[in-house]
């Protein structure tokens, strides 16, 4: 009888003990974070289809997160990222003939769904981590440009495959402005009750194929010759062949691949800081 007498009350103190815990818990609601991150990000298209990996530059951001649940969070977010590929670095004969280039500063504006794997609440050990997704939908803006002789040429207005051309009316120049949809596949780690530490990796499908300014066909005779007769800056950015060979650049022969859509990524890390109100927890009776 005395050995049922213990082992009942043991139960009954770690079943207690279990309902405090839960009730202290939620009297810390974990309501959000704002962060900052710092990483590389990576172009793929038309200068990269194999996907390489091997021309990271910096990318950036901020965000700010409302915690809707314990698991599902509503995220703002505004990212920078410096793109840009060479054929230079492609494997393939063609590509390194054809011999473009370009960089690009893109800044995205975002916003996004999360979903947190774990109950995460900062305040508690063991429940201050979780791998987390987000899947959303962003506009953002681009604006492709080269070098030619250590001087700076922005590529959208030089119409590069012809677009504006009168010899061309229905290649309209392409808009700088495109839509993204980021995947995000991140991890976080409470520090502090305060003050987490993450790592995120987000990939970004776009409706754009220009990001890089290559898409369709060479159109050679949609440019002029300067006053004096040599080649304007237009005609030798449309095609640089030249430089590593014969030019290749006949007309309506084809520049790019018009069919698959360009995309970039970014990997971060960064520094968050936990919103969070507590409500006195109600008494547990013993």
């Amino acid at each position: 009888m005395l050995k049922k007498i213990i082992v009942c009350s043991l139960l009954c103190t770690v079943l207690n003990r279990q309902k405090a815990d839960a009730q202290l818990m939620e009297s810390f609601s974990h309501q959000g974070e704002i962060g900052v991150s710092v990483g590389v990000g990576h172009y793929f298209g038309d200068l990269n289809p194999d996907m390489n990996i091997n021309r990271p530059k910096i990318a950036a951001g901020v965000f700010f997160r409302k915690q809707l649940t314990n698991y599902i969070g509503l995220r703002i977010s505004g990212d920078y990222a410096m793109l840009g590929y060479t054929d230079a670095l492609s494997k393939n004969d063609v590509q390194r003939t054809r011999n473009l280039s370009f960089n690009s500063n893109v800044w995205e504006l975002s916003i996004a769904g999360d979903f947190n794997f774990f109950n995460f609440n900062p305040a508690f050990e063991g429940y201050n981590y979780t791998p987390y997704v987000g899947l959303g939908v962003g506009v953002f803006s681009y604006e492709p440009y080269a070098y030619l002789a250590g001087e700076k040429y922005l590529l959208r207005p030089l119409g590069t495959e012809g677009q504006g051309s009168a010899l061309y009316p229905d290649l309209k120049p392409y808009n700088p402005i495109a839509i993204s949809i980021p995947f995000t596949l991140g991890f976080k780690y409470a520090i502090t009750a305060k003050t987490n530490i993450y790592t995120e990796f987000t990939y970004r499908f776009t409706n754009t194929d220009y990001l890089d300014d290559v898409s369709g066909f060479y159109a050679p005779d949609a440019f002029s010759p300067l006053p004096d007769g040599s080649p304007s800056p237009a005609q030798l950015l449309q095609d640089r062949s030249y430089e590593t060979g014969t030019s290749i650049g006949i007309k309506g022969r084809q520049r790019g691949n018009s069919l698959k859509k360009d995309s970039y990524a970014t990997f971060k890390v960064g520094i968050s800081f936990n919103l969070q109100s507590y409500r006195c927890p109600t008494a547990v009776k013993r």
